[in-house]
């Protein structure tokens, strides 16, 4: 075996890594809600039961759906026809921290373009970036201050803005 083969191999997470689980549900015809959740494992012993990481429902998600889904089958993760009741699908903590982070910060917004861009933001993101600002947004006092500026560094100012 060459020593460039070698980098190439994919890199194995150990037993004691963070466990994420993605929920999916539907409420109703086009009335669905993907949840990420991270499970007790020995990587987070103050867990108890499973903690929401983040979830997302209703036309903020119908935007970014095609995105999720399309990350999703990338990882290897495929999503059922028939999810008319709660179920749950691993995921890889990369992803798992990238879909958190998306679906905490386009919850709020309204502005179709706005989603436009943080979704293109976040999605351009690494791996240690993202969980940053995940982490930033889980763990401070004021999330809600943490993913406004998110988004902010993410969206052009409208041209209302630059004008005053």
């Amino acid at each position: 075996m060459t020593a460039n083969s070698d980098r190439l191999k994919p890199v194995q997470t150990h037993a004691s890594a963070p466990k994420y689980e993605l929920r999916t549900r539907q409420h109703g015809l086009g009335d669905n809600e993907f949840e990420i959740c991270q499970l007790p494992s020995p990587a987070s012993p103050q867990l108890a039961a499973p903690l929401r990481v983040a979830g997302l429902r209703g036309r903020n998600l119908e935007l970014v759906e095609h995105r999720v889904l399309k990350r999703l089958a990338q990882a290897g993760v495929k999503l059922g026809t028939a999810r008319a009741d709660s179920t749950g699908y691993a995921l890889a903590e990369d992803l798992a921290l990238s879909l958190g982070l998306l679906f905490r910060a386009l919850a709020p917004m309204r502005n179709r373009d706005n989603i436009r861009a943080v979704a293109d933001g976040i999605e351009a993101m690494g791996r240690e970036e993202a969980a940053y600002w995940l982490g930033m947004a889980m763990h401070r006092k004021n999330p809600r201050r943490v993913l406004t500026a998110l988004r902010f560094l993410m969206t052009e100012p409208s041209k209302t803005r630059a004008s005053i």
